[in-house]
């Protein structure tokens, strides 16, 4: 097919996808560009497209959802709440934009609160109402009611979190969704500490055949942070069998391998390709990890300027990362 026909169909496809947003054309196709943007990781450009396309359409709530999402990958979290702010007042029945938005109150709440806590507790309490609300819009928003549940296992009382909330959110999950429940009461255990428990419940999503790849990647997440090689591995495998073409798959085998510490040279070359490939988002594993664990790959193998220069690759992008900085800490002194 040629570019000409392609593009066309492409616009054609834009223009029928745009009565289902009751979108007109033009306006459809500058929301598609501005995603494909936003896909690529370029959000900078995407940001001032669709800066450009909010002065002549001011009350399009697309325009100002994808705005906020993109200051919100950016770190401009100020900016990411007012957009989402405007988009939630132009369509306050969507729970995905009041979910978005209780994230940005949230990442702003803890970028405050180091030196204006009362600020900071305003804009957790906001974070609260907001994953509320997605959740009472559309119970069926499981990464709102994990939002939700989270918050509820960390925030304290006087921020509007409990045990008590937590764990009747996890039941109120369990009527929708058993496995989310599952791995919500699982990530609630681990921040309690109680790691017999939390393995428990991860093993037995695992037996119980999960449907989703991303929930075979949450329990890999798991077994990564305990350090439990085999368990990471057997996790990734689920997943490869329901998705062999998820992106993020790079990531999840270079780490299992580097834990294993077997196949060094394929892990390294997963690594890479998940950095070279996969644009730095919020809903993927970090490039600062991945740079750590690379550097991990190379300390194993006494490469230690290669895994210096990977510790603070890492440290860039995430400078308060203390067990990274005694890594490079302990390289540099070899």
């Amino acid at each position: 097919m040629n570019g000409a026909l392609r593009a066309a169909l492409r616009g054609t496809l834009v223009c029928a996808l745009s009565l289902a947003i009751v979108l007109p054309c033009a306006q459809a196709s500058t929301l598609d560009d501005a995603q494909n943007l936003f896909d690529r990781g370029q959000y900078s450009q995407a940001a001032d497209l669709l800066s450009a396309a909010i002065a002549k359409s001011p009350d399009t709530p697309q325009f100002h959802y994808l705005l906020g999402r993109s200051y919100f990958e950016m770190g401009d979290y100020s900016r990411a709440i007012a957009s989402l702010e405007r988009a939630v007042e132009l369509a306050n029945a969507n729970s995905q934009y009041h979910d978005w938005l209780g994230k940005a109150y949230g990442l702003k709440a803890e970028e405050t609160e180091s030196f204006m806590f009362f600020t900071a507790l305003s804009y957790a309490r906001k974070a609260r109402h907001e994953f509320e609300v997605a959740v009472q819009l559309d119970s069926g928003n499981l990464v709102a009611q994990r939002d939700l549940i989270q918050y509820l296992t960390n925030a304290p009382p006087f921020a509007g979190g409990g045990d008590d909330k937590a764990l009747r959110q996890i039941d109120a999950l369990a009527q929708v969704d058993p496995i989310e429940a599952q791995l919500a009461r699982a990530q609630y255990w681990v921040y309690k500490k109680r790691f017999d428990e939390a393995d428990k419940l991860y093993q037995g999503v695992l037996t119980a055949g999960p449907k989703r790849v991303g929930v075979c990647l949450e329990v890999a997440e798991y077994y990564r942070d305990r350090r439990d090689a085999a368990r990471m591995q057997a996790a990734v495998e689920a997943a490869m069998k329901l998705d062999p073409a998820d992106r993020r798959l790079s990531y999840y085998r270079g780490v299992a391998d580097v834990l294993g510490n077997q196949r060094a040279a394929e892990a390294e070359q997963f690594l890479r390709s998940y950095l070279a490939t996969i644009p730095a988002n919020s809903e993927a594993p970090s490039h600062a990890s991945a740079h750590r664990w690379l550097g991990r790959l190379f300390e194993q193998e006494g490469r230690a300027t290669e895994a210096a220069q990977e510790y603070k690759a890492s440290l860039q992008l995430d400078p308060h990362n203390r067990e990274v900085r005694e890594a490079l800490r302990r390289v540099e002194t070899k």
